[in-house]
């Protein structure tokens, strides 16, 4: 079940087959192969002609705009903001208001306290008048929402920053942190490794508790001026959250007394940690926040802003600006190079380019030069494994991540690359990492091993989102996937992974997505794991799966889902049909081997007439996250790379698993 290709355009000729190796020759189906094919044809040309010279791809990573308004807010905390930037982000956070005053932090999601705080203070450095209508807008909602006072506690941390909220007022974070040993609750290796990058630089802020003179005040945005934080009632102690409570305020006397020389040198050796984890382009992590505070930290620290750790760190934060047309200025909280690669990478082969194409080894070569091969944060946990895994971004070798190494690897597999002993060898190294990186339960996380403490998420400065990184079905999925390609369904490490995703199935038939939204994107991610090791369609968690699947197709034909699922259960499976959830769902059923039923054909044609004439999609949906509902992303390829997959697959029928692995 394959297709050739002009090797020069990329054009795709399909020898249609369904997944049992038997076509459908019914009109319906003949017309729902025909569109598909144009289809697969256009979108293969759009995404062959949008490839870097490099070898990568890369969409817009889009999230809110508070990426805007802090990037602005550290501008104006360095002394350092200029004109034509500060315009071009007022633009853009202009842009996205909504009608009601407010900002979301995804498309068409409802009105968010924090981000609409730090938009229109964000507005205000940039110079429109607080009762300018848009403005009154904003500060009449975030009044009738409760204030500054209800904020997060990371937009409070940017108020008090120029005053106007009081550092007592805020959950207590000691730099002492650092040297809490790697066994001790709440040492900075039960975070996250997101949130632990974030969370080292701000003991030092915490501890220095800097204000910088406020151009204006805020007094618009509090509900009562003169108690802007009024006392909570505690919790009851028997309650972890009354526990937390009690040594937050036991942290707040701490810093009243704590010896200076401690302080100072626990500072100093929190920005060791930190400079020691620069990225060779200036940035932590590949990530816009942790980049954030540990500038601010280090400058507070003494280190001016021409010292090569700082200089180089804020040259890394302009690469996170997306320029747009219309002059705006857009913050990209992270870009993803790697993971668009990869993923456009098998969706060209599962569409049918040939696997020597010059597009196709071209990424290669650019996947393997990304692969990373020295220790970093995850080695805490696994001293003895070797490295072998890759990153999301262009520049972070700390953190190679479990999911991109599983998929980097699916599609080192699809392409011919004449220096095969190289291709091998590092896909060797990028099994058996991933195979290192197993959690006890069987299953894998994103970034860490083990990484399940409960207590993290109870402190009360951490109400930002996720702040652990457990095991979850996509990313487990994906390795198990991979796994099986690799010749390994039946290593006892696999099986383990199976049985792990067998028993989190839910009752309805899906799975939970962390990555992606929600269980659209588990389901979907899932099952082509479970038939690569060998399940049949026949098995009743597979069924079970497509008649869900099935129940939650929209009426046009598509599938979506709104982020809301996250937090009503009434939304689980329901939103407006997008082109990545629909791809997802598609995906899902093609590996279940439903290529003939009338689920798959509506989808197919859904993809076909919902495809704009320059063979893409449009998607202003976010269907990404990084925290799910608290952190939500619109990765501007998935609504190229997971239609052509699914497109691919349903015209070629599916990959197969297990025969180009080197085995167990």
């Amino acid at each position: 079940m394959t297709a050739t290709t002009d090797g020069s355009t990329g054009a795709v000729t399909p020898r249609a087959a369904s997944a049992t190796g038997t076509t459908d020759t019914t009109p319906a189906a003949a017309g729902a192969l025909d569109a598909a094919t144009r289809a697969m044809q256009r979108s293969t040309d759009f995404l062959l002609s949008r490839q870097d010279a490099q070898g990568w791809w890369k969409g817009d990573l889009e999230t809110n705009v508070t990426m805007d308004a802090e990037d602005l807010l550290l501008r104006q905390f360095l002394g350092i903001q200029d004109e034509s930037t500060t315009r071009a982000a007022a633009l853009f956070i202009r842009g996205e208001q909504r009608d009601d005053g407010t900002w979301a932090t995804f498309f068409g999601g409802p009105g968010e306290l924090s981000t609409t705080i730090e938009a229109y203070v964000a507005l205000r450095l940039a110079g429109d008048a607080p009762d300018e209508p848009h403005m009154a807008r904003a500060s009449a909602w975030i009044r009738e929402q409760g204030g500054i006072a209800s904020a997060r506690v990371f937009t409070r941390i940017w108020l008090a920053l120029f005053g106007w909220w009081k550092w007592d007022d805020l959950p207590e974070l000691p730099p002492e942190l650092i040297y809490f040993p790697k066994w001790f609750p709440l040492n900075i290796y039960d975070f996250g490794c997101w949130a632990r990058q974030t969370i080292v630089p701000l003991t030092i802020v915490s501890a220095k508790r800097p204000v910088r003179p406020a151009p204006f005040p805020l007094d618009e945005l509090h509900t009562d001026a003169r108690v802007p934080n009024p006392a909570k009632p505690l919790a009851p102690i028997a309650s972890w959250d009354g526990v937390f409570q009690r040594l937050d305020k036991a942290l707040h006397i701490y810093h009243k007394v704590a010896p200076r020389g401690v302080r100072k040198a626990a500072m100093n050796s929190a920005a060791r940690w930190i400079i020691e984890r620069q990225e060779n382009d200036g940035c932590w992590g590949g990530i816009q926040p942790p980049a954030v505070y540990s500038i601010i930290a280090l400058h507070l620290l003494g280190y001016d802003l021409d010292h090569p750790v700082l200089k180089t760190g804020l040259e890394s934060l302009d690469r996170f600006a997306v320029w747009r047309e219309d002059g705006a200025r857009m913050i990209e909280a992270c870009q993803s190079p790697v993971w668009d690669t990869c993923l456009a990478t098998i969706a060209l082969a599962d569409a049918g380019v040939p696997a020597d194409h010059p597009g196709l080894v071209k990424a290669a070569d650019w996947m393997l030069g990304e692969q990373i091969v020295r220790p970093g944060d995850w080695s805490v946990r696994r001293p003895g494994l070797t490295p072998g895994g890759w990153a999301f971004e262009f520049h972070n070798d700390n953190y190679p991540d479990i999911d991109d190494t599983a998929e980097v690897v699916l599609a080192l597999r699809r392409v011919a690359h004449p220096d095969k002993p190289r291709l091998e060898n590092a896909i060797d190294r990028g099994v058996r990492w991933n195979l290192g990186m197993q959690s006890r339960n069987g299953a894998w996380a994103a970034f860490d091993v083990d990484n399940t403490s409960a207590f993290p998420n109870r402190l009360p400065f951490c109400d930002f989102g996720e702040v652990i990184d457990p095991p979850s079905a996509d990313v487990t999925a994906h390795v198990v996937e991979m796994l099986a390609y690799e010749g390994k369904s039946h290593d006892p490490r696999t099986r383990r992974g199976v049985e792990w995703l067998l028993a989190e199935q839910e009752a309805n038939g899906a799975w939970f997505g962390r990555w992606g939204v929600n269980y659209i994107y588990g389901t979907g991610s899932v099952l082509p794991a479970l038939t690569a090791v060998g399940l049949p369609g026949s098995h009743p968690a597979i069924r079970r799966a497509v008649a869900w699947l099935e129940s939650v197709q929209n009426d046009d034909g598509g599938w979506g889902e709104d982020l809301r699922s996250y937090r009503q259960e009434r939304w689980i499976g329901h939103g407006a049909s997008t082109a990545s959830q629909t791809a997802w769902a598609l995906i899902g059923l093609l590996a279940a081997g439903e290529r003939d039923s009338k689920a798959v054909e509506r989808g197919i044609a859904w993809l076909a007439e919902a495809q704009r004439d320059d063979g893409s999609w449009d998607e202003p949906y976010f269907t990404g996250t990084g925290f799910p509902w608290d952190f939500s992303i619109n990765y501007h390829l998935y609504r190229q790379v997971f239609p052509l997959t699914a497109l691919g697959r349903y015209v070629n029928g599916e990959p197969l698993a297990g025969g180009s692995g080197k085995g167990s």
